[in-house]
């Protein structure tokens, strides 16, 4: 056999297109878990996730998880679970025990990979903060705490059920807790916000020691409250200045920008977002999730869950809401509007690897980027420059034409 009779078969996403690729090599596999309920929902959230029952359906919820992964399990394809990332909602919101069968039920589905990474999204109130040492023995090995805020004034406008003094305390019982790996989410650009006041919550963040931090502007999302009754924020002057002191701030505090708005310690960026990043592929189960699953013949495929736990719960309905194959067409755009999101961007040849496309496919969006100094010029790379990931929407729209 020849090495040009071994090449992989060609496939078409439909309609006139340049030929694509099967997959000789799937990506990583990662698993998304959404758990959809909150104590209270935030005037500012566009998530899927609906107030609690002062009684939630955890056997019933990780029934239906359990036998949703069922039905996702052929695109497994042999691969181990590199990250799974527990999102809401207030996955907290579970108890051990019930966070305990489900992630049981899971390993006995697909390997774990022998240094996976588990993160669990939790809210910095006191009740929730003596569950962190249970969770910690299930094998979960990261937390991720929305603080938003440290400041009263700002986490009523927001609509937090916590005060700055939990939020400095859940930090504390996550480390004791035996959590060496922890995110905090902190939100700028908040109402009637100034430059010291996001600086004092940056500080007041960084003296906590979390090996990572999102940091990212408040914006304001259809179907919000914000959205219909939008509150007074700060002019854009005041939010370039904020991101710049703070951006100067966080690095030199040693914390590296590796996403528009992720930055952690050295070797400890989000192994689950960077799979997301850099077009891995993701199991997504619960109400309202989302995947992404490649398949050896190339087609690669979004999916997403019915969205009210209701009708997730019912079992006279569909897991499934809906599944999508992206044509040759939608490909580079769906890649690169995640790859150009990291600072670095990703090697070159992941792309050909990841979507079954030649590089050549890219090549004219690729020349207008770099005349307009929007992409960096190197070959092996696929990044933005610092003037791209400020207009990353105009980046992304030279790869449309």
């Amino acid at each position: 056999m020849t090495r040009e009779s071994s090449a992989p078969p060609l496939i078409y996403g439909g309609g006139a297109q340049s030929p694509r690729a099967a997959l000789p090599v799937l990506p990583p596999l990662a698993l998304y878990i959404h758990i959809p309920w909150c104590v209270r929902k935030c005037p500012y959230c566009d998530f899927n996730s609906h107030t609690a029952s002062p009684v939630l359906p955890e056997e019933e919820y990780v029934d239906a998880l359990l036998a949703d992964l069922d039905q996702d399990l052929h695109a497994v394809y042999g691969r181990e679970l590199s990250s799974i990332f527990f999102g809401g909602g207030t996955p907290s919101l579970f108890s051990a025990e019930a966070l305990g069968r489900l992630l049981k039920g899971v390993e006995q589905r697909i390997p774990f990979a022998s240094d996976i990474e588990i993160t669990l999204e939790a809210n910095p109130g006191t009740f929730e903060q003596e569950k962190f040492v249970a969770y910690r023995a299930l094998g979960i090995n990261r937390l991720s705490i929305g603080i938003q805020s440290f400041q009263e004034e700002k986490l009523k406008a927001l609509g937090r059920i916590h005060n700055g003094d939990e939020a400095v305390r859940a930090a504390g019982m996550a480390r004791q807790a035996g959590f060496d790996n922890f995110n905090l989410d902190l939100m700028h650009g908040l109402p009637d916000q100034s430059l010291d006041d996001a600086l004092s919550d940056l500080r007041q963040a960084i003296a906590l020691k979390p090996t990572h931090l999102s940091w990212y502007q408040l914006t304001l999302e259809p179907n919000t409250v914000f959205w219909n009754q939008p509150p007074v924020l700060p002019e854009d002057d005041t939010l370039w200045d904020i991101q710049e002191a703070g951006q100067a701030l966080l690095a030199e505090h040693g914390y590296a920008q590796y996403e528009v708005s992720a930055y952690a310690l050295p070797g400890r960026p989000a192994r689950h977002n960077l799979n997301y990043w850099s077009f891995g592929d993701f199991i997504g189960i619960g109400a309202g999730a989302h995947g992404k699953l490649s398949h050896p013949d190339g087609r690669i495929v979004r999916t997403w869950k019915t969205r009210l736990p209701k009708d997730y719960l019912n079992p006279a309905k569909s897991f499934k809401a809906g599944e999508k194959a992206l044509t040759n067409d939608e490909l580079p755009f769906d890649f690169l509007m995640n790859a150009l999101r990291l600072t670095d961007g990703v090697e070159s040849r992941l792309y050909p690897e990841r979507t079954g496309l030649s590089l050549e496919s890219l090549a004219e969006g690729r020349r207008e980027a770099e005349q307009s100094g929007l992409l960096q010029v190197e070959p092996s790379r696929l990044a933005a420059t610092e003037r791209g990931q400020l207009f990353l929407n105009d980046l992304l729209q030279t790869f449309l034409s």
